[in-house]
């Protein structure tokens, strides 16, 4: 490039740069409460008349900002059977909807008068139209409460000629089972336009729903669906971002047979579910939300739901009216299972059914142990400590049932432990063949299983008792994450069975892993892990010194992993360690078994487990060593003197 090309483009550079410094700074447009804002109606559909075709983009339509209007409210207070107010729920001109829903029994964590309220901070009511994913139309309602009903009607121009009217109700009959919890909303499309309106192409709201104390974990929430009969669950960390995954503003999902939806955190749930089912599309988002006393590295995320109205499609002075069943309370599994919508469902359903909306429980892989036990839990409480112990019925009831699986377990473990007592006599035994064979492994586990195979003794039977209440433990801790009937529930110095025993809380002037600078005293998981020591103390020792030493740790891990848990899952797992010590107290006093070889021989032709192992530890010790194996190899070489057929002679070409 020669240098007047340079020259040129030097002087053009510097004239740009001296128009963009003195360029003025256009006035921002302001946010008046005159500004209309624009609305997109359906197809077809005509802009109304104050729209101005000068200023508006062809398929948009100026509808007045709702903010613009005074919002409206009115509430409704439902009721049980014995008269008592259970949930007020306030309905809002600005959607039409249930703009939140107090509930009366149920208070906000660490507080005794503030009362929790559901779809607390979501961008819209329940219930509101939205016109795609996440955007709300804004629609400002006509709201007018008569005779225990709200009626909600729009103005046909901000729609282009939809009218929306919907009408809110309660449930009437205190004998459904969750009655304070359910309402009824039909909507009714009118389209007074003249082109032709997709109802398919909005979407209802199913509400909010975020955490409620700092604890809680995000998959104990989440958005939700059931198509035919396949239920989702997807909790906020889908849309956090991963190791291995970007984050995800947005979850849409298009479902062939939608039977409800909505969304829920750890005890309670909104749930809308269409009187008929449909094809639709289900969509949901997360946002960061403030909890208090919450890590501000770990951020929590509220969750927010809706789905598609049916693909139906209205013509000019053509309705039509959707119904929906909605429910908007606490996760109780005994309330859920039985609550179909459908009186004739639930009187066809049998004593061991569930209705499909029981599934919001999410109790993953444990489900049956968490069902059952949750049952157990709700029939000693109601049939027994409700009636003689009010005040710490729940406490009681939790020691009630876990005395009842001990009680089931006796036999296993029992017999547990006499076998840990045998193994323990064998010690000098194995501990002379460990000498012995110290360079042989194989010979070593060969006479190993023969040791086992002559005393008629099952390593396994020793560890049967843990390995079964793995199982029971996990999906007792699952049962307990959900159990919203301990909400509130005090027992001893406990003030809330659903949340840690704190006591007193000790200022730290450094941060500790998982607990920061604040340390929590807990009692009942100190008392659990102290009970644990003293039980592993009086079991017998078995296995070598590294395998005692890995078990010494388990009351350690424990204690780490109930710590912050609920208080009720530290009562359970120290009332099972108490008991157990007295199971092992009384096993010691019972006869020493004796170590002998005279066993009590099997069935005939059926050989024990040991004899099995046994068998098969000779015979790999056999090939290793190039004997003879213990069945005799087919010979597949052709033999020539054999009678068979004759072949052809060979010819060569």
């Amino acid at each position: 490039m020669d240098r007047k090309a340079w020259i040129i483009l030097i002087v053009c550079g510097i004239l740009l740069a001296l128009n963009y410094h003195f360029k003025p700074t256009p006035t921002p447009t302001p946010k008046s409460a005159d500004m209309p804002e624009k609305e997109q109606v359906a197809d077809g559909d005509t802009p109304p008349a104050q729209s101005n075709p000068a200023t508006s983009n062809p398929g948009l339509v100026n509808e007045p900002h709702i903010e613009t209007i005074g919002e409206k409210t009115e509430t409704l207070t439902s009721t049980d059977k014995q008269g008592k107010d259970v949930v007020t729920y306030t309905f809002t001109s600005h959607g039409g909807g249930i703009k939140l829903a107090e509930l009366l029994n149920q208070h906000v964590v660490g507080s005794q008068t503030e009362n929790i309220q559901l779809n607390q901070g979501a961008p819209a009511p329940i219930g509101a139209i939205f016109r795609s994913p996440d955007e709300p139309l804004g629609l400002y309602y006509s709201l007018v409460e008569k005779e225990g009903n709200i009626y909600c009607q729009n103005n046909p121009d901000q729609l282009g000629g939809l009218q929306i009217t919907k009408r809110w109700n309660l449930e009437q009959d205190t004998d459904q089972v969750g009655a304070p919890w359910r309402l009824k909303l039909k909507i009714t499309f009118h389209n007074q336009g003249q082109g032709t309106v997709d109802l398919g192409k909005y979407s209802l709201f199913t509400g909010s729903a975020a955490p409620l104390h700092a604890r809680e974990w995000e998959n104990q929430g989440g958005i939700f669906y059931l198509d035919d009969g396949s239920f989702t669950n997807k909790d906020s960390n889908w849309f956090k971002k991963g190791f291995f995954s970007k984050a995800k503003p947005l979850y849409q999902e298009s479902i062939e047979e939608l039977e409800f939806a909505g969304v829920s955190n750890q005890f309670f749930t909104t749930l809308v579910r269409p009187k008929n089912k449909y094809a639709a599309t289900i969509w949901g988002k997360a946002d960061k939300v403030d909890i208090p006393k919450a890590d501000p590295e770990k951020p929590k995320y509220a969750v927010r739901a809706g789905m598609s109205l049916p693909p139906e499609k209205l013509g000019p002075n053509e309705n039509t009216t959707l119904s929906y069943s909605i429910y908007i309370g606490p996760k109780r599994y005994t309330q859920l299972r039985h609550l179909y919508f459908n009186p004739e469902k639930a009187k066809d359903a049998g004593f061991f059914s569930s209705a499909p909306v029981s599934e919001v429980m999410n109790y993953g892989w444990f489900s049956p142990v968490s069902v059952t036990l949750n049952r157990v839990l709700n029939w000693l409480h109601d049939s027994a400590f409700s009636k003689t112990a009010d005040k710490w019925s729940w406490g009681l009831s939790i020691i009630a049932l876990t005395i009842l699986i001990r009680i089931c377990i006796w036999p296993l473990h029992n017999k547990s432990t006499r076998t840990m007592k045998r193994m323990s006599k064998l010690q000098p035994i194995m501990k002379d063949l460990r000498e012995k064979y110290k360079d042989n492994p194989n010979k070593l586990n060969q006479e190993t299983m023969k040791l086992y195979k002559d005393y008629k003794i099952n390593p396994m039977g020793g560890c049967l008792p843990m390995f079964l209440q793995i199982p029971i433990f996990f999906g007792y801790y699952r049962m307990l994450q959900y159990a919203v009937e301990l909400r509130g529930q005090s027992f001893l110095w406990v003030d809330d069975l659903s949340m840690p025993d704190t006591l007193s809380i000790i200022e730290l002037p450094f941060a500790l892993p998982l607990l920061g600078d604040q340390l929590p005293i807990n009692v009942l998981p100190i008392l659990m892990a102290v009970t644990m020591v003293l039980q592993m103390k009086m079991t017998p020792k078995t296995g070598d010194k590294m395998q005692q030493r890995i078990m010494m740790f388990m009351p350690l891990m424990f204690f780490f992993f109930c710590y912050n848990f609920a208080s009720a899952l530290a009562l359970y797992w120290t009332t099972q360690n108490i008991f157990s010590i007295g199971q092992t107290w009384l096993t010691n006093r019972l006869p020493e078994p004796e170590l002998t070889k005279t066993a009590k021989p099997g069935k005939p032709g059926k050989k024990s487990f040991m004899e099995r192992m046994a068998e098969r530890a000779e015979e790999m010790q056999r090939q290793k060593a190039g004997g003879a194996p213990s069945q005799p190899m087919r010979n597949a070489t052709p033999d020539d003197k054999k009678p068979g057929k004759k072949r052809n002679p060979k010819t060569g070409g």
